[in-house]
Formats: C-alpha cells, structure tokens, sequence
C-alpha cells in the first residue's frame, strides 16, 4: 500500500495532466501551472510534510502570482518556503510567461501578503513546521494561475462552461486527497473555497468550517487576521484557547 505522501504525489500528477489539457477563453490570458514548472518543490513539500493522517486540511482557492506561483507551494511567499519550511529548488518557466508576472522562482523579490500571514501564524503558534503537520496540512482547491493581462483572475471568475470541466478535476483530486489523509476537518480559507469542499466531498465523513481569507485585499484581514483567523479556529474546537 502506498505512503500517504505517494498517493498526494500521484494525485498531483494526475490533477496536473488533467488541467493542462483544458482550454480558457478571454478574458484569460494567460493560465500558469506550478504543478508543472515548479513540480520539484512542490513534490518535496508532499514528501516532506504530507505524510500520515492529518486532522486538519486548510484549503486555499488557487496560487497567488507571488507565492505558489513562484514556488510550487501552497501559499508560499517566498520567506516562509525557504526559512521556516525548509525547501528550495529549481522552478522553470511557465510554457507562455506573462511579461507583466514573471516567474522568477525563489529569486522573486515581491512578497506574497496572503502567505506570509498565513505561514506566519502558524509559526507563532506551532514553533516548528513539524509539529504544525503533525495534524495540519496546508492545499489549494485549484492549481491554476489565471490573468486577464496584468491582473489575476480567481477561478470563481470564469465563466460556467470553462469553470465546470475545471471544477470536476479539482473535485477529484480534493476526493483522493481526503482519502489518503482522512482528515477530520476541512478548513476553507475563504467563503469560496469551503463551498467547494463541501460540494466535493458531500458525502465523505469530514467537518467543514472557514477562516477569514489572509488576503490584504479584505479590509477585515487587515485589521488583525492572526487573531480573527485563531478566534474562529477556537470557536469550532480545533485549536484550544491560548
């Protein structure tokens, strides 16, 4: 039977293959890949940190264009990737680069808000990314990175026909991933991505809930995320108090 980390890595793959071969009209511009380009970092952080049980799943939508875009991890500003996470590698280029969002890999100067926050406060709380994946374990719904020229686009965006093959692939991958951890709970980070879950995963024995998306576009997270996102995991009983 294989490890739990061997089947993430296999349902990766299979999730990357089937993406690619879907077609996206304009507004779309551009589509990026981590999973592709960035696969080395991103299969490390699956070895690493994604074997075993977890009780918790924290969900994101999508890659940011200045975190797992640039290193194949999700949420990953670069900072929290290479210093508290411990990886590094090799990140290519997408097959068409969008000349106003480069992929620079871990060379990218620009910092991705929603990561460092995110990474951040589990870092203050768990002291070490070993004990934090003890019982966590960190993914994003979609794999893709969308632009509409120099903006990012999210998936909730697209139009129904482009968002419904998209949204089968990232339904299955988010079923063989729950499987091979069987977590308790599913975190969605945002409104979005915890309806997804729980559409994907109807049926399956798991909790849902949410947590403030980290985004500095949301005036709420900027007020203090680290404190609201830590208030609603005590309120729904995963974390205890501090």
């Amino acid at each position: 039977m294989p490890s739990t980390a061997a089947s993430l890595i296999d349902a990766a793959r299979a999730l990357s293959g089937q993406v690619d071969a879907l077609a996206f009209a304009a507004p779309v511009s551009h589509i990026y890949n981590p999973l592709d380009y960035a696969w080395e970092v991103h299969r490390n952080y699956l070895e690493r940190y994604g074997d075993g049980k977890k009780r918790v799943i924290f969900l994101g939508m999508n890659p940011g264009p200045f975190g797992m875009a640039q290193t194949g991890v999700p949420f990953g500003e670069i900072a929290a990737v290479r210093d508290w996470l411990g990886l590094e590698g090799p990140v290519g280029k997408p097959e068409r680069e969008n000349p106003r969002r480069p992929v620079e890999g871990f060379a990218c100067l620009r910092s991705e808000v929603s990561g460092q926050r995110l990474w951040g406060l589990f870092r203050e709380r768990f002291g070490s990314p070993e004990a934090f994946f003890a019982r966590h374990f960190v993914a994003n719904y979609c794999p893709l990175v969308f632009f509409e020229e120099g903006r990012n686009l999210t998936p909730d965006k697209l139009p129904a026909r482009e968002a419904e093959a998209l949204q089968a692939a990232c339904d299955a991958h988010l079923r063989a991933m729950i499987e091979a951890l069987a977590p308790e709970w599913v975190i969605g980070v945002g409104a979005w991505a915890e309806k997804r879950a729980r559409l994907a995963l109807a049926g399956l024995p798991v909790r849902f809930g949410r947590i403030l998306h980290p985004s500095p576009a949301s005036p709420a997270a900027n007020r203090g995320w680290a404190p609201a996102a830590t208030r609603q995991l005590v309120e729904l009983g995963i974390w205890e108090p501090d």
